[in-house]
């Protein structure tokens, strides 16, 4: 966006009104609005799944762990058991040190805001001319916390386009090199929220290799790693060479384990960077306490709820390939857990969001809200809806009924 599109009132409003919250624009926007029938809400990617039966019992064991500040890097088990889950769970170059590379997290929101304005510090862009903003990329559309972070950090967001003509995700053969020269950060999620596109292996070698030549960070948003359909999701770390140079990776136990209460999360990547994002952590940063630290690590280790997990979404799935079948778009996403419905010949986003809550009591987010407009104008969520597949099993079913009841 240009200095004179923001200067003008229209955009100077448009910019106020995509920086509030989606989930308070959907609030917004059927305020006053009767559900139609009893509510099923699909708007919030919160689980609903049970938690892992382990939780209350380590926490009990730990209680007295409240009584002391933990440190904010993480306590030496949690670091040393992310660092060996990740050496299972994808083929890295070399085993990470738990010591430099690994530092624990209070959720992954906090974690990806807060490195956006280490960033901002840390990497000096190879070109920037008088009075131009450094830039942090972002997949259009995104999660919320991206935009966020860059706004704060000072940076210039620059949405990158996420459309059904470049799979879902950002096209990295569409960049240019006064872009990429000036950029702090690439923010990447695979598998990304909403769409559930999964970047391969080439992508992401392709991604790192552009992060090393021009020197920007690569923050890559794993959350929905474990929610996939057939095949385990390629990891940033795997594409970066054996310093993991100019990448970091952020995990969270919110969809792997069902925990988004707990708030335990991690980052994990180059030395180089973590070094100051603790630095800045130790000042401006919630720390974890050691009884959720110990139930990360009882949860890291663990494979057997994660798999029971995943059986339970693609079960989910397996109602949208039968109730929607090849309606809206609709094609099985290869990972995460929401369906990103095409409602263009409906009336968009907006409109379809208040038909469902008013006619059938479903309760979804307009992609509009999750997106923001591109320099021409155009709003890649604008033509769709978000479903999130977090009801058991006969709400899903009901959910899925009543939307085609409504649609046709």
């Amino acid at each position: 966006m240009t200095t004179a599109q923001r200067e003008t009132p229209f955009a100077a409003a448009t910019a106020a009104e995509n920086s509030r919250s989606p989930f308070v624009r959907l609030t917004d926007l059927i305020a006053g609005i009767a559900p139609g029938k009893p509510a099923i809400n699909l708007s919030v990617g919160e689980p609903q799944h049970p938690i892992p039966p382990f939780v209350g019992p380590i926490l009990a064991a730990h209680l007295n762990e409240f009584g002391r500040y933990p440190a904010n890097k993480g306590i030496e088990a949690f670091r040393r058991t992310a660092a060996g889950w990740l050496s299972r769970r994808y083929r890295l170059p070399r085993p990470l040190d738990p010591e430099t590379e690994v530092l624990v997290l209070n959720g992954t929101r906090e974690g990806l805001f807060l490195a956006a304005i280490s960033a901002q510090r840390w990497v000096t862009p190879s070109a920037l001319k008088p009075g131009q903003l450094p830039a942090m990329l972002i997949p259009n559309p995104f999660y919320a916390a991206y935009a966020a972070g860059a706004v704060a950090a000072g940076c210039e967001p620059v949405y990158l386009p996420a459309t059904r003509a470049s799979a879902f995700l950002p096209d990295l053969d569409a960049l240019d090199e006064a872009l990429l020269a000036r950029t702090v950060a690439f923010y990447i999620a695979s598998p990304s929220n909403p769409q559930g596109a999964v970047a391969d292996r080439a992508y992401l070698e392709k991604l790192a290799a552009l992060a090393q030549r021009f020197g920007f960070m690569v923050f890559a948003d794993e959350c929905y790693c474990e929610i996939y359909s057939e095949h385990p999701p390629a990891g940033m770390l795997e594409a970066s060479g054996p310093d993991f140079a100019n990448v970091v990776v952020f995990h969270s136990l919110s969809k792997r384990s069902n925990l988004p209460g707990l708030r335990v999360g991690f980052v994990a990547g180059d030395k180089r960077f973590l070094g100051p994002f603790l630095e800045l952590r130790n000042v401006a940063a919630p720390q974890v306490p050691g009884p959720a630290q110990h139930v990360g690590i009882a949860a890291y280790s663990d494979e057997a709820h994660v798999e029971e997990n995943r059986r339970l979404y693609n079960a989910k799935f397996d109602l949208a390939d039968q109730i929607i079948g090849d309606r809206y778009g609709y094609k099985r996403p290869p990972g995460g857990f929401f369906l990103w419905l095409d409602v263009s010949q409906y009336g968009g986003s907006e409109i379809v969001t208040k038909r469902l809550w008013q006619e059938a009591g479903v309760r979804v987010v307009p992609g509009r809200y999750l997106a923001r407009e591109q320099t021409d104008g155009s709003n890649p969520g604008a033509d769709y809806i978000r479903v999130a597949m977090v009801q058991d099993n006969a709400m899903t079913a009901d959910a899925l009924h009543r939307l085609v009841a409504v649609l046709g």
